[in-house]
């Protein structure tokens, strides 16, 4: 299965370009020129990630698409693709992964991208993981009291 990525950028060059190489590299991908575009998508559909420009109706209009992007129930991994690297850690407090700096080698995005996916899908199969161990304690525990309780019944 095909691992799918909505890109957004207001730049039809960019967007274009960029969605060739990630589909002749394996990937589905789905586009929005805007980040209200973007945000509908996300509201309609599920990626395993999101890239997005930074700067597209204001200069942080990327931050609400990387937002919008947490809020899904499985939220995807989140890349901001800027041509004006930030400084700081606003782009990690916003919620987004890493920084794709523009213009970029093809080999380095798609080797950035990789390490990005695999990194998410890790950190998710680890949450689940925790999940079920959580429901398994949780289970363990009802069956506890039912058999307590069951054990003070027969001793009435």
């Amino acid at each position: 299965m095909k691992r799918r990525i909505l890109l957004a950028d207001d730049e039809l060059a960019i967007l274009l370009t960029l969605k060739a190489i990630l589909e002749m590299n394996g990937f589905e991908v789905e586009t929005a020129s805007s980040a209200k575009e973007a945000i509908g998508k996300l509201t309609s559909d599920t990626f395993n990630m999101v890239i997005t420009d930074m700067r597209m109706e204001t200069d942080t209009a990327g931050y609400d698409v990387v937002r919008a992007a947490r809020r899904q129930s499985n939220p995807p991994a989140v890349a901001l693709l800027t041509a004006y690297p930030l400084l700081g850690s606003d782009w990690k407090n916003e919620g987004a992964s890493s920084m794709l700096v523009k213009p970029m080698n093809t080999n380095d995005l798609l080797r950035q991208i990789e390490a990005l996916l695999v990194a998410h899908e890790d950190r998710q199969n680890n949450n689940n993981k925790q999940n079920l161990k959580n429901k398994d304690v949780v289970s363990a525990a009802a069956n506890n009291n039912k058999r307590a309780n069951a054990v003070r019944k027969q001793a009435s």
